[in-house]
């Protein structure tokens, strides 16, 4: 039978609302089926939507479970962040300092700094060096000479990241992908943001092969393992910020910050639509 729940579109790693990566989050969602899960996600055309349900693991504050417009994802960045602020909006008390999530990959704990919140960045899934014909098919698909990729990881924390770097903040910004001669990869491609006009440390874009080929407005997942990358490769310090989104009309913006062996992933979580949902 059809239930009328509470239900939120907020948007993530934003200063500003409608500059980060919305997500839809339905509260309170125990009783729905999964198709029901499945059909809305599909409904609501954003890159991810989630449902806020009762733990089942002792230590969790929450379950949540995300869902993109064509399957259902253990783990996702901005949606871990923007699940966690609709679960505290809507009453929420955490357990401990700490709110932990409970989703696909276990269990995700998050922090509290004043608005902005911050998650603990899972354990990489994939991680070591690009086979060459993996790097010649992303040369191939940002339209670059493969020596215009500088370093490259693995980076894959259930997305399947393959992450690579560039020299220059203008050389990521003028990529126009062919997302068909990625081959199905989804690619993350990070540069250095330097000068006197940087406003942030890095630039980051999230290309994601699909039948059309999407790029991600803002994307914690992909931030989080190229965390795990760059500060272990020393080619990033143990605490920057990123932006992203920039190609797309977004600003969205990121802070990571290493604390002893641990890197969390923060962003601002903004109010965007409030009201309730039949499902």
């Amino acid at each position: 039978m059809p239930q009328t729940l509470n239900f939120q579109q907020v948007d993530v790693f934003s200063c500003a609302a409608t500059e980060g990566n919305p997500l839809a989050v339905v509260h309170a969602a125990d009783e729905v089926t999964d198709a029901r899960m499945a059909a809305f996600a599909r409904w609501t055309n954003l890159s991810e939507t989630t449902f806020l349900l009762r733990p089942t693991h002792p230590d969790a504050d929450y379950r949540v479970r995300i869902f993109t417009t064509t399957r259902e994802l253990p783990f996702a960045g901005h949606p871990t962040l923007g699940s966690c602020f609709v679960w505290l909006d809507n009453g929420g008390i955490p357990k401990a300092d700490e709110i932990v999530q409970e989703c696909g990959v276990g269990l995700i704990r998050i922090r509290r700094n004043g608005s902005r919140l911050a998650f603990s960045a899972p354990p990489l899934l994939r991680s070591g060096p690009v086979e060459a014909d993996v790097l010649q098919n992303i040369a191939a698909g940002l339209r670059m000479s493969p020596a215009s990729i500088v370093a490259s990881q693995w980076a894959d924390n259930g997305p399947g990241w393959v992450a690579v770097m560039l020299e220059s903040r203008d050389e990521l910004l003028a990529i126009r992908p062919d997302y068909a001669a990625l081959k199905g990869l989804n690619v993350g491609v990070v540069a250095p943001w330097t000068g006197p006009d940087a406003e942030d440390d890095f630039e980051v874009r999230a290309l994601i092969s699909s039948d059309n080929g999407i790029e991600d407005p803002v994307t914690g997942s992909l931030n989080a393992s190229l965390a795990q990358w760059l500060i272990s490769a020393g080619l990033a310090p143990s605490r920057y910020t990123a932006r992203q989104g920039t190609v797309i009309g977004h600003r969205g913006r990121i802070s990571i910050e290493q604390i002893g062996e641990q890197i969390w992933i923060g962003g601002d979580v903004q109010h965007c639509v409030r009201g309730s949902v039949t499902l």
